[in-house]
Formats: C-alpha cells, structure tokens, sequence
C-alpha cells in the first residue's frame, strides 16, 4: 500500500513539474475535457487547409457508465500551424477547459466498448472496431446516421460484421496499406483475415443491390439500412485461420509493402510471421522474442526489414525479419513497467517511440546507439501523464511523427503535422492536441527536475 502511494505521489510531482513546463516545452497545445473516459482515437482524413490552420477529421471513442449508450465519435479539429500560436496562449493550460478547436461532428451508439479504431488506409469514410465480443464491426461513416446518445436512440447497426473467431478479439486489429484487408487475433490464439471487397463482390452479383463505388465504399441494399439491432448487419466469412500462437493474440501488424505478409505477437512470448502464399502455418516463429507477455508489434514503413516488439518485460526489442531467428538486433530499456504501444515514425525510419505503465513516453533513434559511450539511442521523454487508465499519444517533434497508446494498445499514428493526446481519469477524461517545435532531439533525454 505504502509503495503504491509513493508511486502516486511521485507521478502527481511529475506532472506539477511537465505542467509548468508547457510554454517551454510545445509550440501548440489545445486541451479538451471530455464528459466520458475515452479508449481509442484515430486521425482521419485531412478536410480543409487554411493559411493558419489545418482541419482535419478525429475518430475517438467514449467509454460510458451505462446510463447511455457508448459511442464512437466524429470530430473535426482544427489543427494551428507551427509556430503561430502565441506563448500566452500555451502557457493557460487548463484541465477543465474545453478546446474550441475540437467539434464533433457526428455520433455512432457503438454496441460494447469501442476498444481499437482502426481507419482503412485508402478510404478514411471506411473504420473498423474492436470490443468486447468475436466480431470486428466495419463502419461507413458517410453513410451512418447521426445519433444522440441517449437510452431511447436505437444502437447504430455496422455495415459490415466480420466473424471468424471463436472468442472475445478485443485489441489486435489492422487494415492493410494496400488492399482493403483486414487483420484481427484474439483469445482464441487465432489469427484471421478479411478482405472487405468479399462483401462488395457479393452486392455487385445482386440485382437487387447497389454497385461497389471505386473508391471502395460499403455498399447496401436498399432496405439494408435499418435502426436494428447489429444481427441484421451484413456478415462476412473469414478468408484465412492462421494458427500457431499457444495464448492470446495482442496485437497483429501486416507488413508495408505486401498484403500476403504480416506478423503477430501474444501471450505467450512468441514473435510470428505470416505469409498467405506459405498456408496457414507460420512461416517464421520466434519462441522467446522477450521474456514475458507481448503487448504490442509495429512494422517499419520506411524500412520494412524491420519490426519493434514491446513487453510485461519492460523492454522494446528491435528484430530484423531476414534473420529473425538470430533474435532481437537491439535491446531498448527505458522504462520501469510494462511497454504496451511501440511505433515507427512514418517518414524517418530510425526513429520511433515507445510508452509503458510508468506513464512515460520514449522517443528513440537507433542510429544514436552507441555501445561504447553507452548511448541508449533514448532522445525525449514526454511525462505529461499521471494516472493509468486509458491514453492515447500522438506527438509532432519538428518533422518527427510518432504515436502511441498506454493500456489500451493501439498504435495511432500521426500524420499532416498534427499531435494529439488524451488520458483517462477516475472523473473525467482530457483530450490534449499538441505540437513540440523546441526540443533538440538529439541531446539527453529531457530531466524535468533540472527545471525547479
């Protein structure tokens, strides 16, 4: 009990201190406080771009007590460019304050919690969703209707339901760059594919249903829309069962530049790759890629021979798939508890973060390793975060884009300059858009205390 409060105590200081930080530390900042705990967001498509600004489309989700119904959320937030936000402006940073730049646009009454988003690459209007149940919804977010989120409004029903596992799939879940296939590993120890164009083949051959548009949209009979339950939504079968996992499925990632190959990663320590070409066996299997539970895996866009593994082992791990069973090519200890979200930036393809249930975030560059000097490669650390329940990373350092997630593990990734964090209290949750303009990323990683 004693260790507990002093860990409490010690995240209550460090957030006083990261608090009054904030002008130094971030060229924009924006805060949000949002009624319900929030347990995934995602950034859509960019809708509008001003001289000053940058309004672009925001997938989150609310976790409710049951009074209402739980719902995923559509918002448009209207990013500042940098450096045009004034100091002044940074430094009123207020917890209980709601942010004018953030607006929601529409509501979907999502049956269950909304656990992970996921958006589909070539088509942002198109999102799919994890909770607690086997299925993965699939979301026309065009063509849903808006709701308010009362008892009374009827659940929306999904376009799409996907079935295939034989027990709850709460978080592993990916969509493919290249082809509208989606991914999705479970407690079942099962990995399983979709493609979303096996539905819209079927409406095509249907007289009686509307044609597939080209750019991939979910299409419907027309009584298909309906206010029922999601039964009534359109199901569609498994494509593959990849099985080689002996515990649960925690999260799954296809690779960059193929839609045949992807890997996944579980409770039982293992690291595995896929490929559709080879069956549904694994055509690579790593048995102790770390020494416990892995919570999360990210391929690298830039550079696809690499894959970044995190773990209950406190530790992010660096694999080469041309030579996977050599093991881990670098080992990365920055954190004091379980590691649940790594991910590469987008465009530099030695860097990327990492976040843990310390509450800390990690941004590394592993072509700053040194072993001689006993360089870590560890650049920046974000410790903005003093409870841990559900939290969402996005940051921008300069040209630098990386995303994260604690607990919830999902990896959203920031693009088009903007940053984006939300965390979850016992009372409320806060919602924070930011960018970092100010720090060299290059020097040891930022020491909060130096500052007092």
């Amino acid at each position: 009990m004693k260790d507990t409060e002093t860990t409490e105590e010690e995240r209550e200081r460090r957030y006083t201190q990261w608090k009054s930080l904030v002008p130094v530390l971030y060229d924009w900042l924006a805060n949000h406080s949002l009624l319900w705990p929030c347990q995934s967001c995602r950034w859509g498509p960019v809708i509008e771009q001003a001289t000053y600004k940058t309004r672009q489309r925001l997938y989150l989700s609310e976790r409710t007590d049951g009074t209402v119904p739980n719902t995923l959320v559509i918002a448009n937030c209207e990013i500042v460019k940098p450096r045009v936000a004034a100091a002044e402006h940074i430094s009123q940073f207020n917890e209980e304050s709601r942010s004018p730049f953030i607006k929601k646009f529409k509501t979907i009454l999502h049956p269950g919690e909304v656990n992970r988003i996921r958006e589909l690459p070539h088509n942002s209007n198109i999102v799919a969703t994890h909770t607690d149940s086997p299925d993965v919804l699939v979301w026309d977010i065009e063509s849903q209707p808006n709701r308010q989120a009362n008892l009374a409004s009827p659940i929306s029903r999904p376009d799409l339901i996907l079935t295939g596992h034989k027990d709850n799939a709460e978080y592993a879940l990916a969509m493919c760059p290249t082809e509208p296939f989606v991914l999705s590993g479970g407690k079942d120890r099962s990995v399983i594919l979709w493609s979303i164009h096996d539905h819209i083949s079927t409406l095509a051959g249907d007289p009686k249903s509307a044609k597939s548009s080209k750019t991939g949209s979910i299409k419907t009979s027309k009584g298909d829309r309906s206010d029922d339950m999601p039964s009534s939504s359109p199901y569609v079968q498994a494509r593959g069962t990849f099985q080689g996992h002996e515990d649960t499925v925690e999260d799954v990632q296809f690779c960059p530049s193929s839609a045949q190959e992807f890997c996944s990663v579980g409770d039982d320590s293992c690291l595995i790759l896929w490929d559709t070409r080879s069956g549904s066996t694994p055509v690579i299997k790593v048995e102790r890629a770390h020494n416990a539970d892995i919570h999360c895996v990210d391929w690298n866009p830039v550079d696809v021979d690499l894959i970044l593994t995190g773990s209950a082992d406190k530790t992010v791990r660096m694999f080469d798939r041309r030579n996977l069973t050599s093991g881990p090519i670098n080992i990365f200890a920055g954190h004091s508890e379980a590691v649940n979200c790594v991910q590469w930036s987008p465009d530099r393809s030695s860097v990327f973060g990492s976040a843990a249930e310390d509450g800390i975030l990690n941004i590394w560059d592993y072509k700053q390793v040194d072993k001689q000097d006993k360089s870590t490669g560890l650049f920046f650390q974000h410790a903005g975060h003093r409870l841990l329940t559900s939290t969402l990373i996005l940051l921008t350092l300069g040209r630098l884009s990386v995303s994260l997630m604690i607990l919830t593990r999902g990896a959203e990734r920031c693009r088009y300059g903007g940053c984006l964090i939300s965390y979850t209290s016992r009372k409320r949750t806060l919602l924070l858009i930011w960018r970092n303009l100010k720090v060299n990323c290059y020097h040891d990683p930022l020491d909060i205390s130096k500052f007092n």
